[in-house]
C-alpha cells in the first residue's frame, strides 16, 4: 500500500499525542491531507492511534497506585484532582472532552482510576476523538476549496 510509511507516522504520532509525549497529532494529519492522502484513511489511522494511547492512558488510571510516582507519568497529581472532580461530576460523559488538547488526556486517567468500565470507555473516547479529527479535516477541505 502506498504511503503505508506515512500513514504509520501519523498513527504513532496520534497515539503518542494521546500518552506521555507532546505531539500534535492534528498538524500530521492536516500535513498529510494537504499532501494528498486520503481523508479517510487519514482520519482512520490518527483516530485509531489516539484512542489506543487514551486506552494506555485509561490502564495507567487503573494502576494508579503503582506508577503515578515515576516521573513518566503522564499526568500530574493536581490535573489528575482536577479531571477526577469533573469526572465525579459529569460522569462517563465527561469522555467526550477527551479528544481536548488540555485536560482530555487526564479525563482519561481519570476514568481508569475510578474504574469507568472499558467498553464504555472505549465507544465514547472513539466516538470523541474520531469527530475531533473529521471536524478538522472537514474544516481543512473548506479552508483550502
Amino acid at each position: 500500500m502506498e504511503g503505508l510509511l506515512e500513514l504509520s507516522g501519523l498513527f504513532a504520532l496520534s497515539f503518542l499525542a494521546a500518552t506521555i509525549l507532546p505531539a500534535q497529532s492534528e498538524i500530521g494529519l492536516v500535513g498529510l491531507q494537504l499532501a494528498g492522502y486520503p481523508i479517510v484513511l487519514l482520519v482512520a489511522f490518527a483516530s485509531v492511534g489516539n484512542t489506543l494511547g487514551a486506552v494506555v492512558n485509561w490502564g495507567l488510571g487503573r494502576g494508579v497506585d503503582r506508577f503515578q510516582n515515576h516521573r513518566w507519568f503522564p499526568v500530574s497529581a493536581a490535573h489528575l484532582d482536577r479531571a477526577s472532580a469533573w469526572y465525579r461530576k459529569w460522569g462517563r460523559w465527561s469522555l467526550l472532552l477527551s479528544w481536548m488538547p488540555f485536560g482530555g488526556d487526564a479525563l482519561t486517567v481519570a476514568a481508569g482510576v475510578l474504574r469507568e468500565p472499558f467498553w464504555s470507555f472505549l465507544l465514547l473516547v472513539a466516538f470523541a476523538k474520531t469527530a475531533r479529527y473529521v471536524v478538522l479535516a472537514t474544516a481543512t477541505v473548506k479552508l483550502t476549496t
